[in-house]
């Protein structure tokens, strides 16, 4: 049984937020804190992860950026979008690779949006959350002895067009979205409740700073 700490730290910036999943990540493989969910919300910044990097893969020159070690290519983060990170530990059964850690994620998301009436689903272009063609979860780890950092973005009410700009790997622009564009009108509590409501897909006990 998992037990997890919930931290919603509301707007933080990303070079905050990475430091402090550097120092969170350090203290749960010490066995310092719990499992932690860091919940926040960043200014406009388009992260650019090693494959992006790899493949020479850029987002227009309006963006700020900054270089990232999580898996994946490009990823939007900016106002009208929930961040989770998950700085956990992963030793439970069906955690043995990053494939299982990505689809329970997935799955956590997927079930805590059909709480809403929206039907969403993975898709083989990309690991994340679609409704239909279009991606309004991005999801990219890190590990050091199997503990995470970084985590996954939902897009609910992002700026129009900034975004739809910014294309994954492999993905054409328009092809990562919110749910607002696609007529779904959730709030960030909205949302955030639903997560906690089906928290159990990764754990029974919860407590909250």
């Amino acid at each position: 049984m998992r037990k997890i700490v919930i931290n919603d730290i509301g707007k933080i910036s990303h070079a905050d937020a990475d430091e402090l999943m550097r120092v969170m990540q350090a203290k749960r493989i010490d066995d310092e804190i719990l499992d932690t969910l860091i919940v926040c919300e960043h200014d406009e910044i388009v992260t650019v992860g090693p494959r992006a990097r790899n493949d020479g893969i850029k987002p227009p020159e309006d963006y700020a950026t900054s270089a990232v070690d999580r898996g994946g290519g490009l990823t939007w983060h900016g106002p009208g979008q929930i961040v989770v990170y998950p700085i956990f530990k992963w030793d439970l059964d069906g955690e043995s690779n990053v494939k299982a850690i990505i689809s329970i994620l997935e799955d956590w998301v997927i079930k805590s949006l059909s709480e809403h009436g929206i039907n969403a689903n993975r898709d083989e272009r990309m690991q994340g959350v679609w409704i239909g063609e279009n991606k309004i979860c991005s999801i990219g780890l890190a590990f050091l002895r199997w503990t995470s950092r970084h985590g996954f973005t939902i897009n609910y009410d992002t700026p129009p067009g900034r975004v739809e700009m910014v294309s994954g790997c492999g993905l054409g622009k328009d092809t990562t979205t919110s749910l607002s564009t696609l007529g779904f009108n959730l709030t960030r509590k909205q949302i955030l409740d639903s997560l906690i409501d089906n928290i159990s897909l990764l754990s029974r006990e919860i407590y909250s700073e």
